[in-house]
């Protein structure tokens, strides 16, 4: 019998698999479950972006794309970034549509990587960066961000991260999972750290038309940090479009120019169906972005008026839709206390843990469910910590 153990890949194996998977597998099986675990809008994709699908379908547009995407999508997301965030990215050349944000991070990420080289990541964050650093050949290095600081990256922390081997810095905001936001005044002592560096950044901004009360900045509008900047970003979050399986990055011609290599050989295109969905999204869709931003909005302020209703302390998230109670003053383990609600309430969320070492005292809660899902949590979670003294 083979041994797959000497056969498998020992970075694979070393890597271990995603915290939040292993806590939806405890759900099989069970019954009357109120869950909050799954960052996916509860929105169906809206009828007239599954139409221009359709439309596609019986119109026999069944073959591939050019390896970067159809050039009337690249146009769009073009006219798109300059319309909302003022970045300016010529479609022949600098954007790739690719099989949703996580190819985005994927190959931005291995188009920049030599072995060794080191990876600067904001914790809490989510589950895929340090992985893909790692299958990379690279180290990630973690800066655990404070509640102090609304969990945002600061200038001194950056700076103490850095060492000769800093190839790269992942600026995951809005955050996932703890909805923080990086605003222009926050982005610019960073932007002023790096400025004389050959350090690059990756800024994942899959959420960036979920913030409430201000509109998001990417870094790349900062003076000097066009260059350096990869934006990687998607159709799942912002147009309810998950299971289209659709994103894209933005990057400088020569940088652009290297991920398509590994788009070309690992994928080919992005599904062809899919991307005139999105057309039709980007070019009419923006009433839907905004009716779903306000319904996220009142869930947001729902969930945290009611978690502190029930003496549980919660930090207000300003962008994409989890909030991040803090639970340590319960005495005990994040993963503890996330197993007993599941056990004894029946309310699934997910343990702080699985977004690095230092989510715990905390866990994660989407509100990317109805008021109605949500309030029924909330009276099963006050009934849970009330036993608890």
């Amino acid at each position: 019998m083979l041994d797959y153990s000497n056969i498998l890949s020992q970075t694979i194996q070393d890597i271990k698999p995603s915290g939040i998977r292993k806590f939806f597998d405890m759900l099989d099986g069970m019954k009357d479950v109120v869950a909050l675990t799954v960052g996916q809008p509860d929105f169906v994709t809206p009828w007239h972006i599954r139409v221009a699908a359709i439309e596609s379908l019986e119109n026999g547009k069944t073959y591939y794309t050019s390896n970067s995407g159809t050039l009337e999508l690249r146009s769009e997301i073009s006219a798109y970034m300059n319309r909302r965030f003022s970045l300016n990215y010529d479609p022949k050349n600098e954007i790739i549509v690719t099989v949703g944000g996580s190819e985005a991070i994927d190959i931005s990420i291995r188009a920049l990587l030599n072995p060794g080289d080191e990876v600067i990541i904001p914790q809490p964050a989510f589950v895929c960066y340090g992985p893909i650093v790692e299958l990379a050949g690279g180290t990630p290095v973690y800066i655990d961000t404070k509640e102090e600081n609304k969990f945002k990256l600061t200038a001194d922390e950056l700076k103490e991260a850095i060492t000769p081997k800093t190839k790269l810095l992942i600026l995951p905001y809005p955050n996932n999972p703890t909805g923080a936001i990086m605003t222009k005044e926050d982005l610019e002592p960073i932007a002023e750290v790096l400025r004389d560096t050959n350090i690059m950044i990756l800024s994942d901004e899959i959420y960036c038309d979920l913030t409430y009360g201000m509109n998001h900045t990417s870094i790349a509008n900062i003076d000097g940090m066009w260059e350096r900047t990869i934006i990687a970003s998607g159709f799942s979050k912002t147009y309810a479009m998950t299971g289209w399986r659709l994103g894209y990055t933005l990057a400088p011609a020569e940088i652009t120019k290297q991920m398509l290599k590994i788009h070309q050989y690992a994928i080919m295109c992005a599904p062809t169906t899919s991307q005139f969905a999105a057309v039709e999204a980007m070019r009419n869709g923006d009433e839907d972005v905004e009716m779903m931003r306000s319904e996220y909005n009142r869930r947001r302020r729902y969930i945290v008026s009611g978690l502190r209703s029930i003496g549980i302390d919660c930090f207000e998230p300003e962008g994409a839709f989890y909030v991040w109670p803090n639970i340590s003053k319960f005495g005990m383990s994040s993963e503890e206390f996330c197993e007993r609600l599941l056990a004894e309430e029946k309310v699934a969320i997910v343990p702080g843990t699985a977004f690095g070492d230092c989510g715990e005292g905390f866990a994660r809660i989407s509100y990317a469910y109805s008021v109605e899902h949500i309030a029924k949590a909330i009276d099963r979670i006050e009934k849970f910590v009330s036993k608890l003294g």
